[in-house]
């Protein structure tokens, strides 16, 4: 994937996550940045670190980018994610805001 085809801190998430760098994951989101799970939503960077550590980052997750598709603020990358926790396909819809992630949203 090119890094032209996402915001840069989209590029920086998708990084960080696949080369295990939890702090540059976690600079990649605004101040009042969430993660919502299926669901569950983990707001500001306490809870997305216990997240992260427990079901993203901490289990070696690989996501191999398959698409993007970008409107407006939101972009929402395909990937297959490999790893120790969950495999298979996943849709990450990121919302920017201040050139930083306010939101990601995983769905399938």
């Amino acid at each position: 994937m090119s890094t032209m085809s996402v915001p840069a801190a989209v590029q920086r998430a998708l990084d960080a996550a696949n080369n295990a760098d939890t702090e540059a994951f976690l600079d990649a989101f605004t101040l009042d940045g969430a993660v919502d799970d299926w669901g569950r939503v983990f707001g500001g960077r306490d809870a997305i670190r216990g997240w992260s550590d427990k079901e993203f980052i901490g289990v070696n997750v690989r996501l191999d980018v398959t698409g993007v598709n970008r409107s407006g603020d939101r972009v929402t990358v395909s990937a297959v994610v490999g790893g120790d926790g969950f495999n298979g396909p996943s849709d990450f819809t990121f919302v920017v805001a201040d050139d930083g992630v306010s939101l990601m949203q995983i769905t399938g």
